[in-house]
């Protein structure tokens, strides 16, 4: 169902919020804390049916230096079997027991992948745990499990893509197909669509629907029965609305996968979100109805493989819409000594959206010159150093005197991205700096998408003395202060592009591909 990259992803930020939390509190030790918090999924398997990943993930301010992790199948060894899904040097198997010895430094983004897939003999209902311990040298072991459970096996299959087309604001009708080509009715089904930013799926009260790492998520549960050989698609109220400031001519892409109940549980499971936080649907229930029979006899042809349960959602937007993104700078005050707080950036004047990261829409970023005579002594996390065309150091590093500013939300009309330095004076004469606005199309091909006016792509960034020799303070562009809208979490933006990449969703583009620096 899912790609191991992607259950890493959704494992790791599942959790990490609860790690965080529990590790960090106002009396921190100074010594690095030596806690592990160990993560595995569960996996619901049939018999006959395709492997499933089981991911071990963990999470501490450093791993030991040497330790040993050990996988007891014993408990699932009668109806499952559990593979290392990649040949680790160091892993060798005696009975029911994994055991490998790893080192810390070469332990990256996860520990162990498993793969587990039921025996032909396993019998639904089957349950059982894989035990996973990690031990090291003078430190307690460390314990996790994954359940792994054998549920009865059923095939759904939808339609490969979808392909609609209007101008921005329009709205288009989604008739969603699935067939059940399988030789047992399901027990109702749920709908998971995900899209980009400029286009949003019609509201329903047996949907729930939620906006984070900059897409758009709609899930539908239906409790009917589907029957083997039955193909039905969704309503006519199901629609798809392109976002009126949607940049034309373009592309939006989505995603809607169908789940059986048991892979929807074990989804959210792992999903990062809690339930409670999307937003219920109102209005009219979105049903099920027979699909029109010549594309349900083209609908049956398939073989058992959740890789179908899939269909890619391409909207091509019609008619012409761009945008004009300003550079905004700032005039900051201060006696030489004090550090002044300085907020730079860049508006979006519209009418499109900027910053969706979808192909052949504007992306920009600023570079961003630090005024002579002052030193950055805190730099925003969205800006890196740069130097020579080159990015060095890490983002946020104060210090430097160019830096590259990216920004990952989605800016509509009138928002703005605003990055914020801590600027200490050293003295009052010298060159301004400069806020320059570079724009990037993230289409893969290298091309750019032109911004509707270059002319204001750069403003000046200027310290001045203090008035009456006050103390300083902050400044914004244009004379006053820049809204801020949205998050910008590299992290965040990471998972929006890897579920969409990995099928959840259906992006084309990886979201989170660095726009480099080019001098």
């Amino acid at each position: 169902m899912l790609t191991h990259s992607t259950r890493r992803w959704l494992a790791g930020l599942g959790v990490a919020g609860a790690f965080v939390a529990a590790s960090a509190s106002p009396a921190v030790a100074e010594e690095p804390s030596n806690e592990v918090f160990l993560y595995a999924n569960n996996a619901l398997i049939a018999s006959g049916g395709e492997a499933k990943a089981v991911t071990l993930q963990a999470f501490t301010e450093a791993l030991p230096e040497n330790f040993t992790i050990t996988v007891d199948r014993a408990a699932v060894a009668d109806f499952a079997e559990v593979t290392l899904t990649d040949a680790l040097p160091g892993c060798s198997e005696a009975g029911s027991v994994i055991t490998c010895t790893l080192k810390g430094a070469d332990t990256i983004d996860y520990v162990l992948d498993l793969t587990v897939k039921a025996k032909d003999s396993a019998s639904v209902g089957k349950k059982g745990d894989l035990t996973l311990t990690l031990a090291a040298k003078d430190r307690a072991n460390v314990t996790t499990k994954s359940t792994i459970e054998v549920g009865e096996g059923v095939d759904l299959k939808a339609d490969e893509t979808l392909e609609v087309s209007g101008a921005p604001g329009s709205t288009l009708k989604a008739p969603l197909r699935v067939a059940n080509v399988g030789d047992k009715p399901t027990n109702g089904a749920v709908l998971l669509i995900t899209s980009t930013p400029g286009i949003a799926t019609s509201r329903h009260s047996n949907c729930s629907y939620l906006q984070a790492f900059g897409t758009n998520f709609a899930q539908c549960s239906y409790d009917q029965k589907i029957e083997p050989g039955a193909v039905l698609q969704l309503d006519s109220s199901s629609t798809l609305k392109i976002a009126a400031d949607a940049w034309a001519p373009g592309l939006q892409y989505g995603s809607g996968w169908w789940f059986a109940d048991g892979d929807w549980a074990e989804f959210l499971a792992d999903f990062p979100i809690p339930v409670d936080q999307w937003e219920k649907g109102t209005g009219a229930e979105l049903t099920l109805v027979p699909a029109p029979s010549a594309q349900a006899h083209r609908l049956r042809q398939t073989d058992k493989d959740s890789s179908n349960n899939a269909t890619a959602i391409l909207a091509t937007v019609t008619g012409s819409q761009g945008a004009d993104a300003a550079a905004t700078g700032a005039e900051v005050s201060g006696a030489v000594g004090k550090t002044v707080n300085a907020k730079v950036g860049f508006v979006n004047n519209g009418p499109a959206m900027i910053n969706s990261y979808s192909p052949d829409e504007l992306v920009t970023t600023a570079e961003i010159t630090i005024p002579a005579g002052a030193t950055a002594v805190k730099a925003p996390e969205e800006c890196v150093p740069v130097k020579d065309g080159e990015e060095f150091g890490g983002y946020g590093e104060p210090g430097a005197r160019l830096y590259f500013c990216e920004w990952y939300e989605t800016l509509h009309k009138g928002d703005s991205a605003v990055f914020e330095f801590g600027l200490r004076i050293d003295k009052l004469a010298g060159a301004p700096g400069a806020v320059h606005l570079r724009h990037f199309n993230l289409d893969g091909n290298g091309s750019t998408v032109a911004d509707l006016d270059s002319k204001n792509d750069t403003a000046a960034f200027v310290i001045k003395g203090a008035a009456n020799g006050g103390d300083g303070g902050t400044g914004g562009g244009d004379g006053g202060t820049l809204p801020i809208t949205g998050q910008s979490t590299g992290l965040i933006a990471g998972l929006g592009a890897l579920l969409l990449a990995a099928g959840v969703g259906g992006y084309l583009v990886a979201k989170r591909r660095r726009t480099r620096f080019v001098a």
